[in-house]
């Protein structure tokens, strides 16, 4: 017996926006397998899951270093609340192990003060989520995610579109 979508709780989850010194903003190609999303099309911003007890400012420094290897950035600020997405009908079941209907995520935005060189993709010990990385408009960033994350990133941007480009 299945469980009913509205039984399914959200994934606790943390974004971050990596904004260069020229109000740029880092994005990644995901490198994930083929699927009807679209493989090598999407492009988004670090995030990833909370770990249990983890404060979310931990974790968003943590996923950035776990996608990015970077280490060289401050926290400006963090999004005035929480923001959710659902998963598509065709996912649910199928990511996270079926356990989440879609994410609730905090996003911090952050200044990169290292250098370009500091990016890594590759880092060790971890699943590399990107196969390609570039500094993007705020502007440009929305229509290069995946439709269902669309409405969060949205939302993100105008919270943090002072910060940037």
């Amino acid at each position: 017996m299945s469980k009913k979508l509205s039984d399914l709780p959200y994934r606790p989850c943390v974004g971050v926006m990596l904004i260069n010194r020229l109000g740029l903003v880092w994005i990644g190609r995901r490198a994930d397998k083929p699927n009807d999303e679209g493989s090598g099309q999407w492009w988004q911003m670090p995030q990833g899951g909370i770990d249990k007890g983890e404060d979310p400012q931990v974790a968003a420094l943590r996923e950035l270093q776990e996608e990015t290897s970077v280490t060289s950035a401050e926290v400006i600020t963090e999004s005035p609340e929480w923001y959710k997405y659902d998963l598509p009908e065709h996912l649910i079941g199928k990511s996270w192990n079926g356990r989440y209907r879609g994410q609730t995520q905090k996003w911090f935005a952050l200044r990169f003060t290292g250098t370009d060189s500091e990016v890594n993709l590759k880092s060790p010990g971890h699943k590399q989520e990107f196969d390609e990385w570039r500094w993007a408009g705020m502007d440009e960033i929305q229509d290069q995610i995946v439709p269902f994350k669309r409405e969060v990133y949205a939302k993100v941007i105008a919270a943090f579109r002072h910060l940037g480009a």
